[in-house]
């Protein structure tokens, strides 16, 4: 296969947003998953401090981020994941696509969040928890446009409790980077 970057979701907003919020999120000594990395531009700003394990399912992303000096694992969402992290980063596809709006390429993967936006964001909620430490954090970037109250219940549904770290309004949507840890209570 040929590596082809128009293949490979740039950094844009969000992910400027969520780079912010681990930058401010992640601790000393905490062993980082980021899913979804694309270009690898967050992975590279945490790859200096910090323990970080970085994984894609778009084999050109997967390329590009190697290319970016990254050791990234080909695989989807958790599948695969050996030991656990106290930090789990994921900007996943959260955008609403009808059928008829599918563009049947690589690039999808990292747009294409089925009808409602939460299509992967759901099997998300049923697999992170196999990977994260009993006190581990998530930071998940989603939009507005995904519904956060829906996101809030799949979560919930699944142990988690869900809170709003950080927002960014960008153009007609509000991005949303929240922060999720077990339910212990």
């Amino acid at each position: 296969m040929a590596y082809d970057p128009a293949q490979v979701y740039q950094p844009e907003a969000d992910t400027f947003l969520l780079l912010a919020a681990a930058r401010a999120e992640v601790r000393s000594g905490d062993r980082v998953l980021e899913i979804g990395t694309g270009t690898g531009h967050i992975a590279m700003a945490l790859a200096q401090n910090y323990d970080i394990v970085v994984t894609d399912i778009n084999p050109h992303a997967v390329l590009c981020a190697q290319k970016n000096g990254l050791n990234v694992v080909r695989n989807d969402l958790c599948a695969g994941i050996r030991g656990t992290f106290d930090l789990v980063i994921f900007n996943p596809p959260y955008l609403p696509t009808r059928p008829e709006e599918r563009i049947d390429d690589w690039l999808e993967y990292a747009l294409d969040g089925g009808i409602t936006g939460r299509e992967v964001i759901g099997s998300f909620a049923k697999s992170v928890g196999n990977v994260l430490s009993p006190s581990g954090r998530i930071l998940l970037l989603v939009s507005s446009l995904t519904g956060i109250p829906e996101i809030r219940d799949l979560f919930e549904k699944n142990g988690f409790l869900v809170e709003i770290f950080r927002q960014e309004t960008i153009e007609d949507e509000i991005l949303y980077v929240l922060r999720i840890t077990r339910d212990n209570g």
